[in-house]
């Protein structure tokens, strides 16, 4: 018989630094899943993704066992990273603080478009472009 999911879980963590401390322990303690095994099992799963934030799901079943899916990073963290800024304009696409060149908006694509609702790198480019606009970052040839 096939085991069955109770919760499904998503958090942000940073790639290869997961602890049972907050916010990791807060969310999963009352699962009831052992969270060491968790963090050790995630920390080797990033380990080469290291400095950069990881959306995860967890999958957790009735017997207290857990499966977990690593996401690309969110598209707003590699456009500040790609842009060299740390956070994104107040004003949205009123306000301008960074630029990114086509060529880092395609790279940036290429790494979301498991995760994005598009078949092509163009489509993915365009959803891209939108956050960056929305972010306050200009897009430059």
């Amino acid at each position: 018989m096939a085991k069955e999911v109770v919760k499904k879980v998503k958090l942000q963590i940073a790639a290869g630094k997961a602890t049972p401390a907050p916010p990791v322990g807060t969310v999963l303690g009352p699962a009831g899943i052992n969270l060491q095994e968790f963090c050790t099992k995630y920390n080797d799963a990033t380990r080469e993704h290291m400095g950069d934030i990881l959306p995860v799901e967890i999958s957790i079943y009735d017997d207290r066992t857990f499966d977990f899916v690593v996401k690309t990073p969110p598209a707003a963290f590699l456009l500040m990273k790609a842009a060299k800024i740390a956070k994104g304009a107040v004003k949205g696409s009123n306000e301008t603080v960074g630029t990114i060149t086509t060529a880092q908006l395609r790279e940036i694509a290429e790494t979301k478009l498991p995760d994005l609702n598009a078949y092509t790198v163009e489509e993915a480019m365009k959803i891209v472009a939108g956050t960056a606009r929305n972010m306050g970052i200009k897009i430059e040839d």
